[in-house]
């Protein structure tokens, strides 16, 4: 058994604590311990970086990095992981090529997506959603690819050098889904992406 295999269960993995109410939700909806761990790397590098504590992004961003590896290839958080290291590290190889995987394998990540049922404020929405269940999922996936083209070209902006034509970061911390689902995974591997400020001068 590896070290990697072995520490996924522990109660508590570098810094996190699956014993949580927030945690035991994500588990019983089937997420596993290493998404659970990766997300909050990621946003532990995040809100680091913006912080300007770049050693502790860089950290967080190394770890998430090596538990990505354990994620299927074609997994998008893979490439956020390479992303974030290359905004913190100021590396821009590593944003060129993580721009050009989503480009590769968006769509394939974001068709073969399972989609969770939203808690819904009256029954009226609950059955209006299981009516049109093809529509809104039809829908969610095109928004999830918007954003996902908007992430891969933020990225391919800063690995030229530039600002990102779109918020990242920013935007996760508003739109965060509720659902631990595979949208959330998808939209997290789009988000979770620090925002470097960049010198443009006077």
């Amino acid at each position: 058994m590896s070290f990697m295999t072995t520490t996924m269960f522990a109660p508590r993995i570098w810094g996190f604590d699956f014993a949580t109410p927030q945690a035991r939700v994500a588990l019983d909806a089937g997420w596993g311990r290493r998404d659970l761990l990766w997300e909050s790397l990621m946003e532990r590098g995040c809100a680091g970086f913006a912080a300007g504590d770049g050693n502790a992004a860089r950290r967080a961003f190394r770890r998430a990095r090596l538990l990505s590896l354990f994620l299927p290839a074609a997994d998008l958080r893979r490439a956020a992981s390479d992303a974030a290291l290359g905004v913190v590290l100021r590396a821009p190889r590593r944003l060129a090529h993580a721009s050009a995987t989503f480009d590769q394998h968006a769509a394939q990540a974001i068709a073969a997506m399972r989609i969770a049922p939203r808690a819904r404020s009256s029954l009226f929405h609950l059955r209006m959603e299981a009516r049109h269940r093809d529509t809104y999922h039809a829908n969610m996936r095109k928004r999830l690819t918007a954003i996902a083209g908007e992430t891969a070209r933020s990225l391919a902006d800063m690995a030229a050098g530039q600002a990102p034509a779109h918020r990242l970061y920013a935007r996760w911390l508003g739109e965060r889904p509720s659902v631990h689902d595979d949208t959330r995974k998808v939209l997290s591997a789009c988000l979770l992406i620090p925002e470097p400020t960049l010198n443009t001068g006077p």
